[in-house]
This record gives structure tokens, C-alpha cells and sequence, in this order.
């Protein structure tokens, strides 16, 4: 056969195949049926199945996951092409990844595997194994089946019923075998209607656990969400133990179970803090107190320590040796919560090791399990108090906590034991924002001075961002911000307080020109007012699920008008005063000695506003929206 001819033919018999597999009336009708429940989606999974088995192996006595999946995927668009994908790292391997036509004929899509890499974030164990499919046509049916094995169970963590398609028929069938004592934890079944059956396999000596589910929606693509384990119905899987010959092996039967772990592997490391005696001399040399050597070093750490999250087998919980983290001069959340742990003990320090997960994980330690945490920070013990320190929170100073953690459980090594604690949650006031602009009329513009403050996370926030930036960009950068990017502002004389600070309150003040704010008509004067309108455009219509702040906000703004001479205002905006759970917003218009003063505070007490509140906020937004819209008019007196 020649060269050429071979390729031919396989194009011949790959276009057949396809043809062949062209959807049927029933097949078109179904996908029309379904765009019109999903307008917004392409495909749907009318079935898909995972199905879990457990193995024990004698000669590393681990007990592994077999999870096979089959999904029949239908194209309810007029064409669709996506990456079909499954993840998987150093504890797992993908050993079938396979796609079938309509009419079960194998599909010969080119399956690639990759390291796997988004952004800043390097996962240099983690892998991905993916094929590009084309859906030519509404109605095109694919089958799709993968096995995925996972050495070790403690790294199987979850089973989640939802997918980023919407499911017409869902279930997770699991196969647990007498000698595994396998806890099930069924999280956020609530408004779903999951069935649950078990039957006994005498054959396999194992419970068989099936739950079926039916028209599940796509994952919500919404930004500013709460993590997966808030919303989402899913199977929370804790190995508490197993029996193998008679004898009974603990794995994650309680909390100090994966305590216990979590410390094996920090027993297991090689710390030399001979790298660090001589920076730590330096950092502490000229401090007048312990806690400005405690600071030097956080914020030495902070400054100097690249956060790169990386996982890498054992290293995913394994924190890496300080030494390497200082020489290197980057780490994850582990290392570099190792690193400063090290240098504060070498500086004579109590310093410990603590694990949390972040706000986005639903779970406390009350879950023995590998799902509860996904951070590591560092506790020093000093006055009497424990002070959390994250390296990987840049200019967040010290005794200041990241929304992120703030109210959630943490474990902090304690030799053989452990120390459960809560991280202190604090008011919206910490992170106040000011907004002062003192205003007068000139011509068609609103001209005066603007005084900005910034303290908590919103001076955290902008320091980060400003402190980014290339140095030759910052002036420009500023400016750019301070003029909220409106060709009709300018700023100058431009006076910031040192804006590498963290302790201390950020305050930045200008001269600000607004054109084209002001207009004439006969004797009365037409005004836009506020150039600001903060949360003007926040309206949730068709928003799915509570919308999450980046951290609790205070925002106070104030504009404070110069009335010309011989001119009165005849009417006000009405104000607003709304005071919810969740959020307060007030607006208030007075007058005082010729001087109109507009002021605006919104305070997100819990960093959210919840779904079920949309309504009432969007009801508060549209008159905010009012008052924005409205102009001042002067009229001579």
C-alpha cells in the first residue's frame, strides 16, 4: 500500500464513520425540545454515570478508587466544539479515555496530555488528558467513558452530581465492600430530587449505594460566587477505616487521625535554619520591640517570597524546607508559611504550623478529611495571644486577617496534639473608605479638592494593584484611577501619604476638574453632581446564586457643594435609608451656610448579598439609580 493512499483511506472510513452517525428525527426533535429548556447551553448529558469501586493492595497497603465514567452527550446547537477533559495528578492515572459515535463506532479524535498550567499558578505534577470534538450539527450524539484510578482514598475526597452542561439523567452508583468502612456524607440535597437505593452483592461481599437524580442545570458561570461546596449537591466521602486478615487499619476515623498525618509529613522534612540566622539578624538588628521583629519578618516575607501555588504529589500537603523557600525566593502557602515559622523561631519566637480552609470550602475540622483545608498559614504565640500571619497576603499587615480566612477554623500544630481556633472576624469599619469632594462652580465645571482614605483591605487592595506596577506606569496608573478613566476629569497636584505602608492609613489627595458638569439656561443652572455613582449599575436580574465581596466594605463619600452667590436650590432628590442584614445604604441631601452637602454610605456588613434579598437590593439600586439620573438645579433667589 502506498504512503499516500493509507491517510486516504483512514479520512474515507472517518468521515463514514460519521455519516453514519448523523442524528435521527427523534434524535433532532429531542435536541430542539431541550435548547428550548437550555437556551443558553450547548450541549446536554441526557445520561451520565460514575461508577466507584475500592481495591485493597497488600504490598503498600493502600486501599484505591476505580471510578468509571459514561456520559451519552447531545449537541442541542447548530454546531458545538469543545475539549472534552478529565484531570488527574501524581496519586492518580486516567487508564481509558475513549469517544463513540451514535452508533458505538469508536471515534478517532487525537487524545493529548498535557501538564497543566493557568496563569501565575503552577501545578508541576498536575496533568490533564483531553480530545477536541466537533458536534457538526443540532441532535449529534457522542458517547464518552473514562477510568480513572486514584492510588490512595484519602485523596478521594468528593463525588459532585453537577457538571458544566446541564444533565437530564445523573447517577453516581458506589460499590463499598464489607471491609471498608466508607462514611457518606450527602451535602446540599435540599430542593433536589435525588433517590438514594442499597442493595447487598453477595458476590462482591459489598454494599451497592446508587443515587439517581434527574434535570440537573449546568454550573453556574456567575463571578463572585460561593465556592462549590455551598451550592452544589454532592457526596462528601470520608475512609474512616478498613480490615484486611482479621485486623483493623485507621485511616481518617477523626480529626487527630489527619492531624497526625498532616505532622508525619512535617516530621519527615529537613529544615536547616542555618540559611536564615543571617537574615533574621539583619531584619531584627535595629528593632526596639519583639513585635516590630515580628513584623520585620512578616513583611520581609511578604515583600520578598513570589506565591506560587504548586502541587506535586505529597508536596500538595507537604510543606517545602524553609531553606529551599528562602533560596529560591518563591513557595506556596506551605512553604512560605514554613519559611516564616522558621524565621520567627530562629528569632526566638513560639511559631507553629496551622492549616485552614479558606472561605471558599463549606467545611470545619469537625470533617476529618483532605477536602476541609486548602490553605496554611503560620500562629505565632506572643502576649498572650495567637497571631495569625499569611505570607501570601501581600500588604495585609500584621494583626489584620484577609476576609478570606476570617471566621474560619484553623489547626495549629501542637506537638503531638493539636489547637483548634477561629480566626477573628472584624467590622466593615476596619476597611473604611473615604470619598471627600469639596466643590465649587466655575463655568461648566465642578472644580475643587478630593481627599481620599483608604485603611483594612481597601488600602491592602489598592497597594497590591499600585505596587504590581511597573514603576514607570505608576504615576500614569494613578491618575488614570483617580480619574475613574472619564475624559472629562482632571486631576493635579497630586499628594499621596507613602504608599509602600501598610500599618498606617492610606490617604491620597488631588485637585479635581470635572467639564461638562455644569450648564446655563436663563437664570438657572443645570448640575451632575456626582461623577462617582458608586454601585449605580449593581442590579442582580438574572443572577443564580449570592453574590460575594471581595471583603467586607465601608464606603463613606461625600460631596460638599459651594453654592454660587444669589442662587437656591428648589428641590431635593429624596434620600434613601435602607438597613438589611446584609447591607445598609443611606443617601442624605442637606443644606448648611450655602453649602449643599451629598452624602452617600454603603457598608456590605458580611461581604454578601444573598439571593434571597436580590429583590429588595434591586428595588434600593433602582432609586440609588434615580438619584444619580436626577440634576441639581439652581435658580436665582
Amino acid at each position: 500500500m502506498s504512503k499516500l493512499l493509507f491517510p486516504l483511506l483512514l479520512v474515507t472510513a472517518f468521515c463514514v464513520a460519521q455519516k453514519n452517525s448523523d442524528p435521527t428525527p427523534e434524535e433532532l426533535n429531542e435536541a430542539k425540545i431541550l435548547k428550548i429548556q437550555y437556551p443558553n447551553d450547548d450541549l446536554v448529558f441526557l445520561e451520565s454515570k460514575d461508577y466507584v469501586t475500592f481495591d485493597f493492595k497488600k504490598d503498600n497497603r493502600q486501599v484505591s478508587v476505580k471510578q468509571e465514567i459514561n456520559e451519552e452527550i447531545l449537541n442541542i446547537s447548530s454546531r458545538t466544539d469543545i475539549q472534552k477533559h478529565i484531570f488527574y495528578d501524581g496519586q492518580s492515572e486516567v487508564s481509558n479515555f475513549a469517544l463513540k459515535y451514535r452508533n458505538k463506532k469508536s471515534a478517532y479524535f487525537q487524545v493529548k496530555d498535557e501538564a497543566y498550567t493557568v496563569e501565575e499558578y503552577f501545578f508541576n505534577d498536575a496533568r490533564v488528558k483531553y480530545a477536541s470534538i466537533d458536534f457538526p450539527v443540532q441532535g449529534y450524539k457522542y458517547y464518552f467513558e473514562a477510568s480513572k484510578k486514584i492510588f490512595d482514598i484519602k485523596y478521594f475526597t468528593s463525588l459532585y452530581f453537577t457538571d458544566v452542561y446541564p444533565i437530564s439523567k445523573k447517577e453516581i452508583t458506589l460499590v463499598v465492600p464489607k471491609w471498608l468502612n466508607l462514611e457518606i456524607k450527602e451535602m446540599n440535597f435540599e430542593g433536589f430530587q435525588i433517590s438514594k437505593t442499597i442493595t447487598f452483592d453477595e458476590k462482591q461481599n459489598a454494599d451497592v449505594i446508587k443515587y439517581s437524580v434527574s434535570g440537573l442545570d449546568a454550573v453556574y458561570k456567575e463571578e463572585q460566587s460561593p465556592g462549590p461546596s455551598y451550592i452544589y449537591p454532592h457526596l462528601l466521602i470520608l475512609a474512616k477505616s478498613y480490615t484486611n486478615e482479621g485486623e483493623s487499619y485507621t485511616l481518617f476515623n477523626e480529626t487527630k487521625d489527619l492531624y497526625n498525618w498532616y505532622k508525619s509529613l512535617v516530621d519527615s522534612m529537613k529544615d536547616d535554619s542555618s540559611f536564615l540566622k543571617e537574615k533574621v539578624a539583619e531584619l531584627t538588628a535595629n528593632a526596639k520591640t519583639d513585635e516590630e521583629k515580628i513584623k520585620n519578618i512578616y513583611y520581609w516575607i511578604q515583600d520578598n517570597i513570589r506565591y506560587i501555588a504548586f502541587e506535586d504529589g505529597l508536596a500538595g500537603f507537604k510543606p517545602d524546607e524553609s531553606q529551599n523557600v528562602f533560596k529560591k525566593r518563591y513557595g506556596d502557602c506551605k512553604g512560605m508559611a514554613n519559611l516564616t515559622k522558621q524565621m520567627l523561631n530562629e528569632a526566638g519566637f513560639d511559631a507553629r504550623l496551622t492549616w485552614l480552609g479558606t472561605k471558599r470550602i463549606a467545611y470545619d475540622y469537625s470533617i476529618p478529611s483532605l477536602s476541609v483545608d486548602n490553605h496554611m498559614i503560620c500562629t505565632v504565640f506572643y502576649n498572650g495571644e495567637k497571631m495569625f500571619l499569611d505570607g501570601t497576603e501581600k500588604f495585609n499587615p500584621y494583626g489584620e486577617y484577609a476576609e478570606r480566612i476570617q471566621g474560619k477554623q484553623v489547626m495549629i500544630e501542637d506537638g503531638d496534639s493539636f489547637i483548634l481556633e477561629t480566626v477573628p472576624i472584624v467590622a466593615p469599619e476596619t476597611n473604611k473608605e473615604t470619598h471627600i469632594f469639596n466643590a465649587k462652580i466655575n463655568n461648566n465645571a465642578l472644580e475643587g479638592n478630593v481627599s481620599l482614605t483608604y485603611s483594612g483591605e481597601s488600602r491592602a487592595s489598592f497597594l497590591y494593584v499600585f505596587n504590581n506596577l511597573r514603576t514607570e506606569m505608576k504615576n500614569e496608573a494613578l491618575e488614570y484611577y483617580l480619574k475613574r478613566a472619564d475624559r472629562n476629569m482632571s486631576v493635579n497636584n497630586i499628594e499621596t501619604s507613602d504608599l509602600e505602608n501598610r500599618d498606617d492609613q492610606l490617604s491620597i489627595d488631588f485637585n479635581l476638574k470635572q467639564d461638562n458638569a455644569v450648564s446655563s439656561f436663563d437664570d438657572e443652572i443645570y448640575i451632575n453632581l456626582d461623577y462617582n455613582q458608586e454601585y449605580g449599575k449593581w442590579l442582580f436580574n438574572e443572577r443564580n446564586t449570592d453574590y460575594e465581596f471581595a471583603h467586607k466594605e465601608y464606603l463613606s463619600s461625600e460631596i460638599n457643594l459651594e453654592l454660587p452667590k444669589g442662587y437656591k436650590i428648589t428641590d431635593l432628590p429624596e434620600g434613601i435609608d435602607v438597613n438589611t442584614k446584609n447591607y445598609k445604604i443611606f443617601v442624605d441631601f442637606e443644606i448648611t451656610d450655602n453649602v449643599l452637602h451629598y452624602k452617600k454610605i454603603f457598608v456590605m456588613k458580611n461581604a454578601v448579598v444573598k439571593k434571597s434579598n436580590f429583590k429588595e437590593w434591586n428595588e434600593t439600586i433602582k432609586s440609588l439609580q434615580s438619584i444619580y439620573n436626577q440634576q441639581i438645579i439652581l435658580v436665582k433667589d
